[in-house]
């Protein structure tokens, strides 16, 4: 008869675990600078005390990084992982005019590697302290034989909240209403599933710096929200543009008997052109967001005072009375 066993011969280190969450507390106090837990990091549950708010309503998102984490595995852009995992939860938050309060993530792994999953949150950090978003905890989950070797399982969840006047309506969008847009930085973390077929059926479409441009990590568009805010107006509706393009997530906006009309003109972005070149005319605009990756829709005589929130905002189109979303290359 052999000897007993041990968590760890069966491949996992509960010890080595515990010493990670250790590890990583520096970048974890980075994101509770403004947002304080209600007791220590690390207990079963986080708490935030809501009592600034007067008329609290709960807001809340999860997201992945989707087939875009195997290239970034692959190119050791760990950070950006982190900061994609954000930047998909945080922006939804931010669509309802709320404040993105408590982070939470999920990691599931072969095995267990301190380092690099140290990055991972440290990318993780730099975007949650950016927008003021305390990281309030997670798990991490060792799991051979069953997540492949090398491979991340990544997942992340946020927690914001508004006050009940300010949260955004969408019910209130009427046609003439303008919709501006404002840039994204590459293809963020949607459409990779294509970029990925199109890479691999022309190796040599891209250089390595190329190929790390186009992974530029999506856009946290915290800054467009607070200037938009500052100037004092409140959007009839924000659609932050992810699967689906533009017009499948600004078609969740739309009540009956409303539509958009957009102008879009071309992505100026040497690197995404060499793939889109690729892509199918019609099917690009329903799986990237073609260089817009986030667009409000406001009153016509806020439309120009608008274009002053955040870097590069656009008009793109208006409100029609027809439904579906109409689209018009510039």
């Amino acid at each position: 008869m052999g000897g007993k066993l041990t968590y760890k011969e069966a491949g996992v280190d509960t010890i080595e675990a515990a010493s990670f969450v250790t590890d990583i507390k520096g970048h974890v106090q980075r994101t509770q600078k403004n947002r304080q837990l209600m007791g220590r990091y690390g207990l079963f549950a986080a708490a935030f005390d809501m009592s600034a708010y007067k008329q609290p309503v709960l807001v809340t998102g999860c997201d992945g990084v989707g087939t875009k984490m195997e290239v970034l595995l692959q190119e050791d852009l760990l950070e950006i992982a982190g900061k994609d995992l954000v930047a998909m939860s945080v922006n939804d938050i931010l669509t309802t005019g709320g404040d993105p309060l408590l982070f939470l993530d999920y990691v599931g792994v072969n095995k267990l590697d301190k380092a690099r999953l140290t990055r991972l949150i440290a990318g993780m950090c730099d975007y949650l302290e950016a927008c003021d978003c305390a990281l309030a905890g997670g798990e991490t989950a060792e799991m051979p034989g069953i997540v492949p070797e090398g491979m991340i399982e990544f997942a992340g969840f946020c927690v914001g909240a508004v006050e009940k006047p300010d949260l955004v309506d969408p019910s209130t969008i009427e046609v003439g209403d303008v919709l501006v847009g404002f840039p994204s930085d590459s293809f963020h973390a949607n459409g990779w599933s294509l970029v990925r077929r199109i890479l691999e059926q022309n190796p040599d479409l891209l250089t390595k710096e190329e190929l790390h441009e186009l992974l530029a990590p999506t856009r946290l568009y915290h800054d467009v929200v607070r200037d938009i805010k500052a100037l004092g107006i409140k959007p009839k509706a924000s659609s932050h543009i992810t699967g689906g393009g533009l017009p499948e997530n600004l078609e969740r906006l739309f009540g009956e008997g409303i539509g958009a009309t957009l102008t879009v003109p071309k992505w100026d972005n040497p690197v995404a052109q060499k793939v889109l070149a690729f892509a199918d005319e019609v099917d690009r605009y329903h799986t990237f967001n073609m260089g817009f990756g986030w667009v409000s829709v406001v009153s016509p005589d806020e439309a120009q005072q608008i274009l002053n929130a955040g870097p590069g905002g656009q008009i793109i189109g208006e409100i029609t009375s027809e439904h579906g979303v109409k689209i018009n290359e510039a």
